[in-house]
Parts: C-alpha cells; sequence; structure tokens
C-alpha cells in the first residue's frame, strides 16, 4: 500500500476528490439497426449499449448504501434499502466481447482480458464487453463496460463506467445512485459478492461493480482496499468492518441507522486512519465523541446511535446481541452504553466519532 493515511473526517454523502474526476469515457460502439416493433435482437441491443439514450435518474436517497446502485428500474415501485438491480457479475462466458476474448480476470482492484492480447494489456481491453449480472432478486441484468479510467491519483486504482440494460425503459442505463456532486457516477470492481445482510463472500469467478456513492467503494476511497496489505496483513477485514460502519450497520444485518449529509471520524489499530485531532472545514474534533467499535459482522460496542434513535430500537432491532456495558473505558473517551459478549479479543478493527443529537435522551437498557 502507499503512503499511510493520516486522519479523514468523513462525509458519508461523497467523498470524491477533484483528481478523482474522470477522463471521457472510452469510444462506444456504433450504433446497430433500429429496433424493431416487437423488442430489440441481441446484436440490436449489444449495437446500441454505451449511448446514453435514457437521461440519467436522479436520486436522492436517505440514508447510506452498500453497493450504490438503484433498488429497482422502476422509480414509481417501492423497494426495500437491502434490494439491487445489480449485486454481481460474473467474469466468465461474456455475452458480448470484442474477437478472441473469452472471458475477464478480476486481480487487484481490475478487470482483464482472457486470453491477453498479443501486444501489451491495457486497462481499456475490457471496453464493450457484456457481461451476466443478477440482482438481490436473482434475476439476470446484463452489464456493459463502457470505459475503464484509472484514477489520477492512484493509476493502479480503476473506475469502471458501466450500464445495464432495463427491462422498463428496454434502454441501457448507468445502474449507478446519482447524487448531486456526483450526476455520473462509475464503479470499481471488487471481489466476490454481497448480499441482503451486507454479509461479503469470497466468489473466484464473480466480482461487484461498486458505485461511487455506496459503502463498498467508499471505504476503499478511504484507504481500506479489500486487495491490499499493510505490514503484511490483510485490508480485507478493515474494509468489511469499513462497510458496516460506514452505514451505521450496528446488528450486522444490512440495515443502515443514519441520515445522508453525517461526518464521521474513523480510525483503526493498523494505523491506515488515525483520530483527527485539527479542525477542518467538515470536522471539529471538539463537538465529535465516541459512536461505537466495529467488526466485519457489526457493532462490537455501541454508546449511542449515529442519527438519534433510542437504544432500545436497536437492541429490539437485534435481541439478545448487546448487553449492557459495566466495563470501564477502553481508551479516552470510548465509553460504551453497551457490548456484545460474543466477540473475541482483537476481533473489533474500526471505531469511529460522530456528531451527536442535540438533545440525546439518556439510553435505557434492560
Amino acid at each position: 500500500m502507499n503512503a499511510p493515511f493520516r486522519t479523514l473526517p468523513v462525509c458519508l454523502f461523497l467523498l470524491l476528490s477533484a483528481q478523482g474526476q474522470a477522463a471521457p469515457p472510452a469510444a462506444a460502439p456504433k450504433p446497430g439497426p433500429a429496433r424493431s416493433v416487437s423488442g430489440p435482437t441481441d446484436a440490436e441491443r449489444y449495437a446500441r449499449r454505451c449511448q446514453s439514450q435514457t437521461a440519467q435518474r436522479i436520486a436522492r436517497p436517505q440514508g447510506t448504501m452498500l453497493w450504490g446502485t438503484k433498488r429497482g428500474w422502476d422509480p414509481e415501485k417501492q423497494t426495500e434499502e437491502r434490494t439491487s438491480v445489480l449485486v454481481s457479475v460474473a467474469l466468465d462466458a461474456p455475452r458480448q466481447a470484442e474477437d478472441g476474448v473469452t472471458g475477464l480476470r478480476f486481480e487487484n482492484g481490475r478487470l482483464w482480458a482472457v486470453p491477453p492480447p498479443e501486444t501489451r494489456a491495457t486497462v481499456s481491453d475490457v471496453v464493450g464487453t457484456v457481461l451476466q449480472g443478477t440482482a438481490s432478486d436473482g434475476k439476470p441484468v446484463e452489464v456493459a463496460i463502457c470505459g475503464a479510467e484509472p484514477a489520477a491519483d492512484d493509476p493502479t486504482r480503476v473506475f469502471y463506467r458501466i450500464e445495464a440494460w432495463t427491462p422498463v425503459a428496454r434502454e441501457w442505463e448507468n445502474p449507478c445512485v446519482a447524487l448531486d456532486r456526483s450526476p455520473a457516477p462509475r464503479a470499481l470492481a471488487v471481489g466476490g459478492v454481497w448480499d441482503a445482510s451486507g454479509a461479503h463472500a469470497d466468489a473466484a469467478d464473480r466480482v461487484t461493480f461498486a458505485c461511487e456513492n455506496g459503502a463498498i467503494s467508499k471505504c476503499i476511497l478511504w484507504g481500506y482496499a479489500p486487495w491490499a496489505s499493510r505490514d503484511g496483513k490483510s485490508l480485507a477485514g478493515l474494509h468489511q468492518a469499513c462497510t458496516r460502519l460506514a452505514r451505521a450497520d450496528y446488528c450486522g444485518n444490512g440495515r443502515s441507522h443514519t441520515r445522508q449529509d453525517t461526518t464521521i471520524d474513523i480510525y483503526d489499530r493498523m494505523g491506515v486512519l488515525e483520530r483527527a485531532t485539527e479542525v477542518t472545514r467538515e470536522w471539529d474534533p471538539a463537538k465529535g465523541s465516541f459512536e461505537a467499535a466495529w467488526a466485519p459482522d457489526g457493532a462490537t460496542c455501541l454508546s449511542r446511535t449515529r442519527d438519534g434513535r433510542a437504544l432500545d430500537v436497536i437492541l429490539q432491532e437485534c435481541p439478545g446481541r448487546f448487553q449492557a456495558d459495566t466495563a470501564d473505558a477502553r481508551d479516552e473517551g470510548e465509553v460504551c452504553t453497551v457490548r456484545r459478549g460474543d466477540v473475541k479479543p482483537g476481533a473489533t478493527l474500526l471505531r469511529n466519532l460522530s456528531y451527536g443529537p442535540p438533545k440525546a435522551e439518556p439510553a435505557r437498557v434492560q
């Protein structure tokens, strides 16, 4: 991993630097013949990929997303927060690819064509490929890679511009949720699959396209790339713990308990991020207080909730998970109200501070 991060007060709604802004996407294939009345054939559909026929739908979701993707294609239908139009994609047997390409390979955050070209392989070799993806309801969804752009601040990290075929509009559309600061969000490729509970599972032949406005992608940008290591130790566990922390997923069940535009301070036991000590435009350490400690499966101890709701609500959501904590503070200011009893020593990987609610009522623990 490159030079260590020092401090990082984090705005949950977005972490995009000017350096991360993308270059123009790679040239797209030329349009094919017009659609038939009964619907486009495969050849016609693939020819229309990466053409941006459909205007980007702007969404301003409350809370923090996991994948950063839309919950459903039909904006008129109410969908549960733990659903997604795209959960993962298969790397083998692409539906459409350049001549000679039989599949893709994932390595350290990048996708490569298989077999590699006779000349020097580049990240753009995968552009134009259509992969078979899966939505959270198990239905298939085709995903086209429309651009591959190395980040300006870290050329080893590649952003992908993707589109998915939506059966509602019958067009190719960016499945990533757009926010004001990121009207055309890109995605990072991350190994494995996340399910509705927020749990991650390794899968050699599948990757997740993590959109910029989702927790999976944000945690990578904050320094916790799951394929990276520090002092010989993998950061995969810290990344997974970060996805729980970013969404305030205390119970480890995939449900978030935060609001958009919430600022937090993250620090970890490995020194990737350290606790902030200086006042910045985004963060004032004097106003922050300890919120929770985190493991890959959720919070290990909890002082209070991030969004100000009563602690009883969390205890009822995951009964038996937390018990009243009578131990002394483990570190300066880290006083827990409730703590898990099933956590082994050393399981806690991350901690965070946040601004508490203005007039929070005392927590009641039963």
